[in-house]
């Protein structure tokens, strides 16, 4: 019996190879959004200390160069945030684009599975052709032998 040997099958392993690869991408890609969000989260948080302890300083009898002190370092925190805020809009971009390549190379690798499938539609049905041709050709053998 013959067997299945797809021409292109190294095409195929290519496609799937590629595919794995863009999914290693997005996921670095999401990891990378994730730590710049926390990293975000954590600077609004600090902001958000300092701010109290800022209200605080007001209520309390605190030199005025600590409070100044304090302002300058909510503006740096502020500073830091808007820079941050910056990186996770660029890590998103990098998130969208890695989606938009790994939905492509999906697309990509399902094209190519199709056409194997197809291909080994068409095998089967030349396999199953033959086979009944074989049976055919045994029958007419037979019905022409004389009968003793």
């Amino acid at each position: 019996m013959a067997t299945f040997h797809y021409s292109f099958q190294k095409v195929v392993d290519l496609k799937t190879s590629q595919k794995t690869q863009a999914e290693w991408l997005l996921s670095d890609a999401l990891s990378a959004l994730s730590v710049q969000e926390m990293s975000l989260r954590e600077l609004v948080l600090a902001k958000e200390e300092w701010e109290e302890k800022l209200q605080q300083s007001a209520q309390q009898v605190m030199p005025l160069s600590e409070v100044r002190i304090i302002g300058e370092y909510l503006e740096h925190l502020q500073t830091c945030i808007d820079k941050k805020r910056l990186d996770v809009l660029q890590a998103e971009r990098v998130v969208e684009h890695s989606r938009s390549r790994l939905a492509d190379k999906v697309k990509d690798e399902k094209v190519w599975l199709k056409a194997k499938d197809h291909a080994w539609d068409r095998f089967r049905h030349a396999l199953q052709l033959k086979e009944q041709n074989e049976l055919d050709e045994m029958a007419t053998v037979r019905f022409m032998m004389p009968t003793p």
